[in-house]
């Protein structure tokens, strides 16, 4: 990444995407937190995210000192700690705390005010859970992922919603492609009680009964388009290698999946669709959906079910199109106009 130019929304795209891949990631690290600092960023107010990205790449490579000062970097760049923006940086901050050893109180407060977010917000079930484990404390996350989901179906049932009960065959709590924090907080304290194992109960049952749903409907509403999964160049090889029949359904090689979702992006265009994207997929991901559903990857309704909640992780998107000259969607690094542009008209 150079580190005297400006960067822009693509860069910081591209660089969520493959800065872990880079010879050097905690060197691109160390750039996004100069460029917030000198004000090379296009926009300034991604100064907060830039800075966020840095955290988490420091946090990820065991650095948890350069982790915190980029987090904390990112929370003050923020409008204020309250911003909803800010809440991945604050359990970044608070991960880093456990992690540098002898900061668990303040870890710890840091988590407990991020606690209402897990009734708000589709991620932070995620991130305030994942921080909490770093810290050795996942007992407490399933203690506050249950709570969480009593407070938000008790709040379901008070607003007049149908009443939920273990004999309900289906649950609707939104569109497959935005389940919705109801599905994410059942989902997350699924999982967290999966690696505590502990019994199954009755809410663990409701999370399973709506990801059925969610691969019924995805199923239904995917059926005749393209999912718009974007398999980085590393997963793809992978995704091939284990699962081969999937090369008719990705592409037999990178150059044709590019080139199938590029057509498919400028086929939704020209029918008049807005906002598009693709969605940035992993074979764990695929692999570890399939195993919770005791399905087959290479299922039809396993990979749409899969689709449709990598779709719905803000995280997970890739705008498109970028512009001419910016660095192409699939993070080959070089233009737009010099990778993928062309492959629609191939």
């Amino acid at each position: 990444m150079p580190t005297r130019d400006v960067l822009t929304k693509a860069d910081l795209a591209e660089l969520r995407r493959s800065a872990l891949g880079t010879a050097n990631p905690l060197g691109v690290a160390a750039d996004l937190a100069e460029a917030a600092e000198q004000g090379r960023l296009e926009d300034p107010d991604d100064a907060g995210d830039a800075l966020t990205l840095a955290a988490e790449i420091a946090e990820i490579r065991a650095r948890p000192e350069a982790a915190l000062r980029y987090a904390e970097q990112a929370v003050a760049a923020y409008p204020s700690g309250d911003d909803p923006r800010a809440g991945f940086a604050r359990a970044l901050r608070a991960r880093a705390l456990f992690r540098a050893g002898g900061q668990d109180d303040e870890a710890m407060a840091e988590l407990t005010a991020l606690r209402p977010l897990l009734l708000t917000q589709p991620d932070a079930p995620a991130y305030v859970s994942a921080a909490l484990d770093a810290g050795g404390r996942s007992a407490i996350a399933e203690t506050w992922l249950s709570e969480a989901v009593d407070s938000v179906l008790g709040d379901r049932a008070a607003g007049g919603a149908s009443a939920i009960t273990a004999t309900d065959p289906v649950v609707d709590l939104g569109p497959p492609d935005a389940p919705g924090v109801t599905f994410f907080l059942l989902q997350q304290r699924h999982r967290v009680r999966r690696n505590l194992n502990l019994p199954h109960d009755r809410q663990d049952d409701l999370a399973d009964r709506l990801e059925t749903q969610l691969v019924r409907r995805a199923g239904e509403r995917r059926d005749a388009e393209s999912d718009l999964l974007f398999w980085p160049r590393a997963e793809f090889d992978t995704l091939i290698s284990e699962h081969p029949a999937l090369a008719e359904v990705y592409g037999r090689d990178w150059d044709a999946h590019r080139g199938r979702l590029e057509k498919e992006l400028v086929r939704l265009r020209s029918a008049g669709q807005a906002g598009l994207g693709v969605f940035g997929a992993t074979v764990a991901g695929l692999n570890a959906f399939a195993g919770r559903r005791d399905g087959d990857p290479t299922d039809a309704g396993v990979r749409a079910g899969y689709a449709a909640e990598v779709s719905a992780r803000p995280s997970a998107r890739i705008p498109w199109p970028p512009e001419r000259n910016d660095a192409c969607w699939c993070g080959s690094g070089l233009k737009y106009k010099k990778d993928c542009l062309p492959r629609s008209r191939s």
